[in-house]
């Protein structure tokens, strides 16, 4: 789930490091398929991480934990979480390459995470 797939994880479920140095569990059961398919949500998540548009809290949320899950190649992550970012990761490159790349610009400049990420899931952007 690690780089861009945590992008996802957090967008769709924001992730909060608890007590335990884990990311809460708090947003795990979201419909993430619903979230994917409605391109207004999806877009306001993308506007909000990229600086473009107002953010919700769980907007800010995802921006605030965003570059330690990168930093740390997702390893606060439960499988869950490892699951639903891959999702993410995959429906962008798919369906949103020019998002993903925008987001990977931003995120990962210097292309470390999204090559390392996009090998392990087996995937080209």
């Amino acid at each position: 789930m690690k780089c861009c797939s945590l992008i996802f994880v957090l967008c769709v479920g924001v992730l909060v490091v608890d007590a335990q140095n884990k990311y809460t569990t708090k947003y795990d059961n979201i419909d993430v398929d619903r979230i994917l398919s409605n391109n207004r949500i999806l877009t306001n998540y993308l506007k909000c991480l990229m600086e473009e548009g107002p953010c919700t809290s769980d907007g800010k949320e995802l921006k605030r934990t965003l570059p330690d899950a990168l930093a740390n190649g997702c390893n606060k992550c439960n499988d869950k979480q490892r699951t639903t970012a891959e999702k993410v990761i995959r429906h962008l490159i798919k369906n949103r390459n020019n998002d993903w790349k925008r987001l990977t610009a931003k995120y990962d400049p210097s292309g470390d995470y999204r090559k390392k990420y996009e090998a392990q899931y087996n995937i080209k952007a």
